[in-house]
């Protein structure tokens, strides 16, 4: 008797949001053993209107319909790192997905965020007076994370990080850096195409990733307060990636 495997998603760019996760999608659609949905951002494993652990498989699925055979099914929703229940229930649905992270200086990340937000008419208040207020505000979100306030609360990378080794190891999680993605493309591609056990793609065409157009500079009242806050932080995420993020607490504007 034949068993039939069911198809699964072979990796998920899990984190952060912010960080160039919009242009990784669209390289990875460039390869052709690879199939990602045209709608960026799923919120399969945030979406707390499904019956966990019994979701909707089907639904995920269904966004899979027209990939071909050889290729690996992936997705990109940027808050499924940050999300607190979010990793059980990927390592639930597939314990050997491999995922992509692509981490951003913490500072300009909350700055990005909340950019982002007050664009879409979602945040009336400064940046400053936000970060002020968030630990408040957040509690509107409660029993779950808050998604629009959390703009301090996302950049704490380690602690999500951690979690993410302790469900899948240190070998099923690629962690990149927002800078070498932007300036130097090709490194992150050669190390998602080996990380998924994939052919080098040749011919991928060089995007234009988005920054930000901010109408004005962060203030250094803003950036001071943030770096107090990320300064620990950021020296964990140092010792623990062997990374060197000292430019990271520069004010670069």
């Amino acid at each position: 008797m034949n068993h039939v495997v069911e198809k699964k998603l072979a990796f998920l760019v899990c984190g952060a949001q912010k960080s160039g996760t919009t242009a990784l999608a669209a390289y990875l659609r460039q390869h052709p053993e690879i199939f990602l949905p045209e709608e960026k951002e799923l919120h399969f494993f945030d979406d707390e209107t499904q019956s966990w652990p019994n979701a909707n498989w089907d639904e995920l699925h269904s966004q899979f319909a027209n990939a071909l055979p050889n290729q690996q099914w992936g997705e990109a929703t940027p808050i499924s790192m940050y999300w607190d229940a979010a990793p059980e229930r990927i390592w639930s649905y597939n314990p050997k997905i491999r995922l992509i992270v692509v981490l951003r200086n913490p500072i300009e990340r909350a700055y990005s965020h909340w950019t982002m937000e007050k664009n879409r008419n979602a945040e009336p208040l400064s940046f400053e007076e936000a970060l002020q207020r968030e630990e408040e505000r957040s509690r509107e979100g409660l029993p779950t994370q808050h998604r629009v306030f959390s703009y301090t609360d996302r950049g704490f990378y380690s602690s999500q990080i951690k979690r993410l080794w302790r469900f899948f190891g240190k070998d099923q999680v690629l962690v990149l850096r927002h800078e070498v993605l932007r300036l130097t493309p090709d490194i992150c591609l050669k190390r998602i195409w080996d990380h998924l056990g994939l052919n080098h793609a040749q011919n991928i065409k060089p995007l234009e990733i988005h920054t930000g157009n901010y109408e004005e500079p962060m203030s250094t009242k803003a950036h001071q307060r943030l770096r107090k806050t990320y300064l620990h932080e950021i020296s964990q995420l140092e010792a623990l990636l062997n990374w060197d993020c000292s430019n990271w607490l520069k004010k670069n504007h």
